[in-house]
């Protein structure tokens, strides 16, 4: 018969075993991070500081709801009379010892509507505060997908440069050959060595900005500057052309872009102001009732009413013209923020089709074509129908193909970053 180990020790080796797969699990998390937009914007979600004090801003707000509609608390009032019952004791302090004790409870109670109209006022300035933590994700998540777009051309574009400085280096050791031969001047490989080191120096440049954009998407995933990033792997299938139009998205812009909705709040907000300011004309006034004691007992009750007289009237005009002018100033802003974000809408649809037709035509039009031209250069080169400067002419036109293909491809991403952003949701 086997022993069986202890329970406390196979205990602490499920431990030990669980505790090093959750380690595993998330360092495999965090070497993948940056293969895809969702990876990143979760961990965004998370991590970024901007966008969660934008949230516990918005948390703070909403609990201003409940003390903005409540009644102010109530004040208690205690008065000894007569502590030296007209002189015939020392002064003192027991209620049951004087000659009487006033007691008093208060209640502030502002005019009817007033504590309802605080409690709107400060319903929509929650909700505005929610419009402005909506919009600090949206832009946050723009800047993240517009990043990743970045680093998908940049990477491609690094994979194009080394794959053309490897073609460069098998088109000198062809025309090493045809110099050794006598068929071609030495100023071909010396051509082909420089197009070479200016290949080295360019992919210097793409890699100094891949750095450069990686240390700006750490920066807003909060992370080290230098942490490592995956490749991106691909990029985000673009919606259908009909989820595109510019009437649909305007419709779905008005309803749910976070600065119009922000706006939106405001102008309610100011509405509730002015109405608030109105109902100053009237006055508050006090609750209390006042029992009088003497002696041990309770002898006297007494009820009070105390209301402010609303004498200052010019005071109070220029108050209500202030707030009729925060109306029109809040309204004139929802307008002219509106008008922005339709203006950046419709640029930002033309710009995603220019480029979306613009890849089109490089993969199905340009990029063939480049390809066979290089290749009858690369023939005609071999049989010495043709110069070297053509054929480096028909790489140079490849590769510039491929270029703006990857090109058009990331600005279809940021187009449709910034479609998003405006429309504070995803397509």
């Amino acid at each position: 018969m086997k022993p069986r180990l202890p329970l406390v020790f196979r205990a602490s080796l499920i431990a030990v075993v669980l505790t090093f797969s959750a380690i595993n699990i998330a360092l495999a998390q965090e070497n993948t991070l940056g293969s895809n937009v969702k990876s990143l914007l979760e961990y965004a979600k998370q991590k970024n500081p901007e966008y969660a004090t934008m949230r516990l801003e918005a948390d703070a707000a909403s609990e201003r709801i409940v003390p903005a509609g409540a009644l102010p608390d109530p004040k208690f009032r205690t008065e000894l009379m007569n502590i030296t019952k007209m002189g015939d004791q020392n002064p003192t302090l027991s209620p049951s010892r004087v000659g009487s004790t006033r007691y008093r409870l208060m209640q502030d109670v502002p005019w009817f509507g007033k504590r309802d109209l605080k409690r709107e006022i400060a319903e929509l300035d929650a909700d505005g505060a929610k419009g402005r933590a909506m919009g600090t994700w949206a832009e946050l998540s723009a800047r993240i997908k517009t990043s990743y777009a970045q680093l998908y051309y940049l990477h491609r574009n690094n994979r194009l440069s080394k794959e053309i400085l490897d073609l460069m280096t098998r088109l000198e050791k062809v025309a090493q050959v045809r110099y050794a031969s006598g068929l071609v001047p030495q100023q071909d490989v010396i051509r082909a060595q420089v197009e070479q080191t200016s290949m080295r120096n360019e992919l210097v440049v793409i890699e100094n900005k891949l750095r450069q954009t990686q240390a700006r998407m750490n920066a807003l995933l909060a992370r080290p500057a230098n942490a490592s990033l995956a490749e991106p792997v691909d990029l985000r299938t673009l919606p259908a052309a009909v989820k595109l139009e510019y009437a649909a998205l305007e419709e779905r812009v008005r309803a749910r872009n976070p600065q119009i909705f922000s706006e939106e709040a405001r102008v309610k907000s100011a509405e509730k102001n002015r109405d608030l300011t109105y109902k100053n004309r009237y006055p508050d006034f006090s609750l209390g009732v006042e029992p009088t004691q003497y002696g041990r007992s309770l002898k006297e009750w007494g009820l009070m009413l105390e209301i402010n007289i609303p004498l200052q009237q010019s005071s109070r005009r220029s108050q209500e013209r202030e707030s009729e002018a925060m109306l029109s100033a809040a309204r004139t802003r929802k307008e002219s923020t509106a008008n922005q974000v339709l203006a950046e809408l419709s640029g930002n649809l033309s710009g995603l089709d220019a480029a979306r037709r613009t890849e089109m035509l490089m993969a199905n039009s340009l990029l063939p074509q480049t390809e066979l031209t290089f290749q009858a250069a690369l023939a005609g080169y071999q049989n010495g129908k043709v110069d070297f400067a053509t054929l480096l002419d028909a790489q140079k036109q490849i590769r510039q193909a491929k270029q703006n293909q990857i090109k058009a491809q990331a600005e279809t991403q940021m187009r449709l970053a910034e479609i998003e952003r405006l429309l504070g949701d995803e397509l």
